[in-house]
């Protein structure tokens, strides 16, 4: 591999999150809170790092796989360490690593917090902490892609690095085709949602920040009371649609915006992930009304914002769901593994590869019944290839393995099992919040500090699709062999 041309791109990415700081040092100034000079320094860490490689390494047009894997998880890691800058530098709550861990989680849309005073920090500090969740939801990658062409390089390997084949499905386009199309609906999108906070109540401030938050199904929330703290049905009504929009495949979005709406409830994956939304509200509705007698419309509120919030790996709140019925919280359990759909800023197993697990399962099943039948599994009106059934299984078994180790870990730190299983489960799928004492209404600052570096790790690889990171990491990635 050339190290010259995976700094150049690594050096772009970097850039973005220079850019951001900037802008959240312009709000720090304006506000005239002491958050200016941490994030000006951020803001100058990541310039030089990312400017020198541009200014020092000749131009490179073509990148191997291996490379552009390589510049993928690079970019990923390098802004995570960048954007933990300011947080080192301000201070507070924040040792090394508490900041890294609010920066990993703030890239990999987690929405994860060691913080349990969110409103003591800068508005500056808050802007740019949301401002990763929009970064890390769609920028990194596709920001180097919008800018490629201009720099005369192609960044077909760069997507194909990214983005897995089940997210790509839906993409019939050339990679520069498929950076607008995705570039227009998570501007759109977000967009759409500050205008409409604004015009509910937000402060034009916090409708930015929480759209941020939203449209990448983070879960930074400005306030520590997350989305309870406005008290507004029309809020969370607003919320909750964003976030199932943001939990579908942007490519069928795009689609539909542009007049084709039959194409995006034709797709079994859709109807399956709406379904499943729907039997889980119904479900925690009902647990509720039993446990609670409060009356349908309040459970209702409560369960339908908190189950969007965890099954599309956004991880808002409203209500402290460590405190819900064994049922309901079952339901979160399997919301926070499965997630939304690929395609779109979700985390998790996504309802794709749980579809294709389903039509695995019917298919085994039939063969059982008829040894000579061929018995394809199928899949939005199309058989799934081997490739495809073979990955998607050994996806869903590799992470649920992961999950079980890093569940041993940190109960052989001291954590409670179901804090560390919920805990691991939510911060792999980038969900945020579990149950236990790393409910939505906690955080996870009380964590041992091993505890917090393994639950980083597990951010990662479930932001990175597990086999990206692992393959970085397997000493023969980096063996410059001919061919690569």
């Amino acid at each position: 591999m050339r190290p010259q041309a995976i700094l150049r791109y690594v050096g772009l990415a970097l850039l973005l999150s220079c850019a951001f700081m900037i802008l959240s040092c312009c709000i720090s100034y304006a506000g005239g809170d002491d958050g200016l000079l941490a994030l000006g320094y951020g803001a100058l860490v990541a310039g030089l790092i990312g400017l020198l490689p541009l200014v020092f390494v000749p131009p490179v047009r073509a990148l191997s796989a291996k490379e552009g894997l390589t510049v993928v998880v690079l970019s990923w890691l390098l802004s995570c360490l960048v954007g933990a800058v300011p947080y080192v530098l301000w201070g507070g709550p924040f040792s090394l690593t508490n900041a890294w861990f609010e920066s990993v989680s703030g890239y990999t849309t987690t929405g994860s917090s060691i913080l349990s005073h969110i409103e003591g920090l800068p508005r500056g500090l808050l802007f740019w902490r949301a401002a990763t969740h929009w970064i890390g939801g769609m920028g990194i990658v596709l920001f180097m892609l919008a800018v490629l062409p201009a720099m005369g390089m192609s960044g077909g390997v760069l997507l194909r690095s990214e983005a897995s084949a089940l997210a790509r499905e839906g993409l019939q386009a050339h990679s520069q085709q498929v950076v607008r199309i995705l570039w227009r609906v998570y501007v759109g999108l977000t967009l759409a949602q500050t205008g409409l906070l604004w015009i509910c109540g937000m402060s034009l401030f916090d409708a930015v920040t929480h759209s941020f938050a939203t449209i990448a199904t983070g879960g930074f929330s400005s306030w520590d009371r997350s989305i309870a703290h406005f008290d507004s049905p029309l809020i969370e009504a607003v919320i909750t649609v964003f976030m199932v929009l943001s939990g579908l495949h942007f490519g069928l979005l795009f689609a539909a915006a542009a007049g084709a709406v039959r194409d995006l409830w034709a797709s079994d994956v859709v109807r399956y992930y709406l379904a499943g939304l729907a039997v889980g509200v119904a479900i925690c509705t009902l647990s509720l009304q039993l446990r609670d007698g409060s009356g349908w419309w309040p459970c209702f509120r409560v369960a339908a914002f908190q189950v969007a919030s965890v099954g599309t790996s956004t991880g808002f709140a409203t209500a402290d769901t460590a405190a819900w019925p064994g049922a309901a919280q079952l339901v979160l359990l399997f919301m926070t593994l499965q997630c939304a759909c690929s395609g779109s800023t979700s985390g998790g197993i996504k309802a794709d590869r749980m579809v294709i697990f389903g039509g695995a399962f019917v298919r085994h099943v039939r063969q059982l019944m008829h040894p000579r039948g061929i018995l394809p599994v199928w899949r939005e009106g199309h058989p799934v290839g081997r490739e495809v059934l073979e990955e998607s299984l050994l996806y869903i078994a590799t992470y649920l393995g992961i999950a079980l180790v890093a569940t041993l870990a940190l109960s052989a730190l001291g954590v409670d099992l179901l804090s560390a299983f919920s805990g691991t489960v939510a911060t792999m799928g980038n969900v945020g919040p579990g149950l236990g004492s790393v409910g939505s209404a906690a955080n996870f600052g009380h964590l041992p500090a091993a505890a917090k570096w393994v639950l980083t790790a597990t951010m990662l690889l479930g932001r990175l699709e597990i086999f990206a990171l692992i393959l970085l990491l397997t000493p023969g990635h980096w063996r410059d062999t001919a061919g690569y």
